[in-house]
């Protein structure tokens, strides 16, 4: 194929950082004009790597980029912008007190006498490429009120109107509902028609089949190959990225609930904006049973964590666990009652990133009679502890004393599950627990997930993706605008599109259905 055809062409890159860890291993990445391409791996498998020296974030240790037949050195990210390349990160980089229009132009606003945005120009350049590449979007709403599909449009758009013909999104659907997921799908298409290239990095193989062309796997820092996506399977795309079979869905034993272990009444908190987050919300979780909350993000999950685990306090209502009020106790006291928490940032709320692997392992247990003998610590019990959990939770690592910041996300992700599922919990609260991880550790996880719930323990599980809040929950609470929407016994029966309706608020349940969620029997 005439190399004019590629529009970026990374040739045995190799990147090796000052700690000796090789993140890409003479790595060829090509990809064509005008098409969608998928960047596929677990993490720690480089794919990151690579797309921040695309962006100029990183300098490879060898290789070379090419960009439109031109070799070129992505020295910052300003040169790769001035390249015609835009990264969309999968945590949205907008000020959310600022307007849309002036985050769209921060860095190039235009200015009225030198001094101040020109506000009418700012919006008249938001209306006209938002008209132009159909990304509707409401120039003059705060970010912090628009939802988070009109926050994706943002982000895209602000790349466009810098000039990027080239879009690197970054786990693009991650807080998106079905009917969002299609909707961007369709403006990417449509992009795509006029011409611009899109490398789609994303962990939902259905949707990688969906939208993409071509997809590049990777492995340990080298790729496995580039495929045509219509002519390559699932199964095969998880074999290659993970060397091994997975199994794509979730087998669990239908729950046998009994006891009432969480019980939450007419919780009430209004944020710093005057926002109601949680509007009377009502349920409980008993012994056996995982309860899966579903909702597009802000919609009063994060809060009602926070509230769970007492890093923020409700403004009425009660939380008890086994009958025992927990609002405002010290975290130790919560997790002496039982509470484990897998917190939904796990880099500033899971681990002590400059600590070692058992450092964090024994975190929630360092003043246990066990491993704590007043004066001094039982340091063989320590260790023992430390390297069976890494073993039983399959943490690759160099030994219990690595930095658990060097390793790659599923494998810090597994450090917080083991220590956390580890404590012998009555009730788990599991945070979008494989959010940014790989399908062979969202594997692991899911199934811990299940066997200690079907062990007797409950499980409060709070996830953005569909696919795992469907499959995994027993019974399933939908959230939106602060309000529980819908309650469902089963979820067996339940689609994509209806789920859609409730999360994006078209539909909403009778109080009666919906507060069946706090008598469960």
């Amino acid at each position: 194929m005439p190399q004019s055809e590629y529009v970026v062409q990374m040739k045995g890159i190799t990147k090796v950082y000052p700690n000796g860890i090789a993140a890409n291993q003479g790595v060829d990445f090509n990809v064509r004009r005008g098409e969608i391409h998928a960047l596929m791996g677990e993490n720690g498998a480089g794919k990151s790597t690579l797309m921040k020296m695309l962006f100029g974030l990183e300098q490879p240790t060898e290789g070379e980029i090419i960009v439109n037949g031109e070799t070129v050195n992505l020295s910052s990210p300003t040169v790769a912008i001035a390249k015609g390349i835009g990264m969309v990160h999968q945590h949205f980089m907008l000020v959310p007190s600022l307007t849309v229009a002036e985050n769209m132009v921060l860095g190039m606003a235009p200015k009225k006498k030198g001094l101040f945005i020109d506000m009418d120009k700012a919006i008249a350049i938001t209306e006209e490429y938002a008209k132009k590449y159909n990304l509707h979007v409401d120039p003059k709403a705060k970010v912090v009120d628009i939802p988070v599909g009109m926050k994706q449009k943002v982000e895209i758009l602000k790349a466009l109107v810098r000039g990027a013909k080239i879009l690197i999104l970054d786990e693009p659907t991650a807080v998106l509902t079905t009917q969002e997921t299609a909707e961007l799908f369709r403006e990417l298409v449509q992009l795509k028609e006029q011409g611009f290239t899109i490398i789609f990095i994303s962990h939902k193989l259905n949707e990688i089949k969906q939208i993409t062309d071509r997809l590049t796997i990777m492995r340990g820092g080298k790729s496995m190959g580039v495929y045509n996506t219509a002519e390559i399977s699932m199964e095969e795309i998880s074999r290659l990225m993970v060397g091994r079979d997975v199994i794509l869905t979730v087998e669990k034993d239908k729950a046998a609930p009994t006891d009432e272990v969480l019980r939450v009444e007419n919780l009430e908190y209004t944020n710093d904006w005057n926002k109601k987050m949680l509007d009377r919300v009502s349920f409980s979780v008993r012994k056996g049973e995982i309860l899966g909350v579903a909702g597009v993000e802000g919609n009063g999950q994060r809060e009602l964590v926070d509230m769970l685990f007492n890093l923020n306090v409700p403004d009425s209502g009660t939380v008890t666990v086994n009958g025992k009020s927990i609002v405002g106790l010290p975290q130790r006291k919560i997790r002496d009652a039982g509470v484990s928490l897998i917190p939904e940032d796990r880099m500033l709320y899971g681990i002590a990133d400059r600590g070692t692997i058992e450092d964090n392992l024994i975190s929630n247990r360092i003043y246990q009679k066990e491993y704590n003998k007043g004066l001094l610590f039982d340091m063989k019990a320590i260790h023992e502890m430390s390297d069976r959990l890494i073993e039983d939770y399959r943490v690759l690592c160099k030994s219990r004393n690595q930095q658990v910041k060097m390793l790659s996300g599923g494998n810090i992700q597994k450090v917080v599950v083991a220590r956390e599922f580890s404590s012998g919990p009555v009730l788990i609260i599991a945070d979008q627990p494989t959010r940014g991880i790989d399908v062979g550790a969202t594997e692991f996880i899911r199934k811990k997930l299940v066997e200690l719930s079907r062990a007797g323990a409950a499980v409060l599980l709070v996830s953005a993706d569909l696919n795992e809040v469907m499959e995994l929950s027993d019974s399933l609470i939908v959230m939106n605008g602060g309000h529980i929407a819908a309650y469902f016994e089963d979820t067996s029966a339940l689609t994509d599109e209806e789920m859609g309706e409730y999360m994006l608020g078209l539909k909403r349940q009778s109080d009666e259905e919906i507060g069946k969620v706090l008598y469960a029997k």
